[in-house]
């Protein structure tokens, strides 16, 4: 947890932006996995943490702007609680902590807000995506699973001030970023034919428990990297093999890393893989240098799509000109996906809140295959954390979907990639900060170039 001041600074400018009205924020609830008292590893909301600090089960809270309040609102701990849990500091003890000094038992919470709308006023909320949420705001302010209308002017000001991470918000990032980083190092270390996914990953995520981190998304490590979620560990790395492995490690606090690596089975690489390799690297290194301020984050996921589909053509899997291909949509079959994402309290930092206003500021996103996947589109700002991590993949039924319809011949030459049906995709991730003149790496180094992978092979 930040210091108290940094909370109340927090809420203070909250709501100056939002300017009137009264703000609810719906803290998350411990859920059963297949019974009640068997939970799922417990995580508070993000916008209530960054408001509130306070990582427990059960509690919401108020800023109400226009009486200048500002209530938390939970039930203290019963013996039979105590029994199992142990003692805990009170609500109101908790409260202090991050300089609220009201609090009041839950069955208050609907009382509140019943008086507040029968005076007329706004009451501001986010969008849900729990299903708890749309039943507290059914049962607080009777409004019906479906029809909800999330404040605009919340979203706005809660998405400005969460993108620009403040000093201590960085550490605490580049604390997950070198957890991060360790995982992956480790993975590259560990991994030989023979193994199960399953064995890579336990030892990859024993490195986050034992720096007293968690997860920021459950781990990826797979051989078909051409599946870009690919959450099933259960098959046998065999010789000649990549395992693309995407991970990241959590803080305490909340915060997130979020880095990739595409490892050779083998001690080294092929040529085959070595040549794909290198094009993904190149189209990595592109965007990097192309970071900063003032830069439309579009405009730097088009750079990389072009420098692959550039070495594409150089290897004859595609033809004409790439700032065509791109243009048109062809890069897609190789590059279906975004090329990163801003990341804090959330991986996706803040996706809950719409990408539309996280990382298009209000402007529409395209429709078109793989653009529409992009996740953040808008011009970079001093403070704003993000991932880069363009891939190169060959997705076996994509091929055969617009080889059958002869989409973008003029550009693809299937015949070629016929022949790379089976070499599954690459993706290398890693996370910067936007600076005043530029963008700086977050996190230890991990290897990036086949080289260097193959340096700890």
């Amino acid at each position: 947890m930040f210091s108290k001041e940094t909370y109340v600074n927090r809420r203070a400018e909250l709501k100056k932006r939002v300017g009137s009205g009264l703000l609810l924020f719906l803290g998350n609830d411990d859920c059963g996995a297949n019974y009640e008292d068997n939970t799922y590893p417990y995580r508070q909301d993000s916008s209530f943490l960054y408001y509130f600090g306070l990582p427990y089960a059960g509690l919401n809270a108020i800023i109400d702007i226009d009486e200048d309040r500002e209530i938390i609102f939970g039930d203290e701990l019963t013996i039979d609680h105590i029994v199992w849990m142990g003692t805990q500091p009170t609500i109101h003890e908790k409260a202090l902590r991050i300089g609220v000094g009201e609090t009041l038992p839950s069955r208050n919470l609907r009382d509140y807000l019943d008086k507040a709308v029968k005076s007329g006023r706004t009451i501001h909320y986010l969008p849900t995506y729990r299903p708890e949420h749309k039943l507290k705001l059914w049962e607080f302010l009777d409004i019906k699973p479906g029809a909800e209308q999330p404040s605009i002017p919340m979203i706005r000001a809660i998405v400005d001030m969460r993108n620009h991470k403040t000093p201590e918000e960085i550490a605490e990032i580049e604390r997950a970023c070198n957890v991060t980083a360790d995982m992956h190092i480790e993975a590259t270390r560990v991994l030989r034919p023979g193994m199960r996914e399953y064995e890579v990953v336990a030892a990859l995520e024993a490195v986050a428990k034992a720096n007293g981190c968690g997860l920021s998304f459950p781990t990826i490590a797979t051989v078909c990297g051409q599946t870009l979620h690919n959450h099933y560990h259960g098959n046998i790395v065999k010789p000649g093999d990549m395992l693309l492995v995407d991970a990241g490690a959590e803080t305490e606090m909340g915060y997130a890393g979020d880095m990739s690596s595409t490892i050779c089975a083998d001690k080294y690489f092929t040529n085959r893989q070595k040549e794909i390799y290198d094009i993904q690297v190149a189209s990595h290194l592109a965007a990097v240098d192309a970071l900063k301020p003032g830069v439309p984050f579009k405009d730097v996921y088009e750079l990389s799509a072009r420098v692959i589909c550039q070495g594409l053509k150089d290897l004859g899997i595609m033809k004409g000109d790439p700032a065509e291909a791109v243009a048109a949509g062809a890069h897609a079959m190789f590059f279906p996906c975004g090329l990163g994402h801003m990341m804090g309290l959330d991986v996706h930092d803040m996706e809950n809140l719409g990408e539309v206003w996280v990382g298009y500021d209000g402007q529409p996103k395209s429709t078109q295959f793989g653009r529409k996947s992009l996740r953040l589109a808008r011009p970079l700002e001093p403070g704003f954390v993000l991932t880069i991590e363009p891939g190169v993949y060959f997705i076996p039924e994509l091929i055969d979907y617009w080889k059958a319809e002869k989409r973008f011949e003029e550009f693809i030459n299937y015949d070629k990639l016929e022949t790379y049906k089976d070499f599954t995709g690459i993706r290398n991730e890693e996370d910067y900060l936007i600076t005043e003149d530029g963008a700086r790496r977050l996190g230890k180094k991990i290897p990036l170039t086949t080289e260097e992978v193959e340096a700890l092979r």
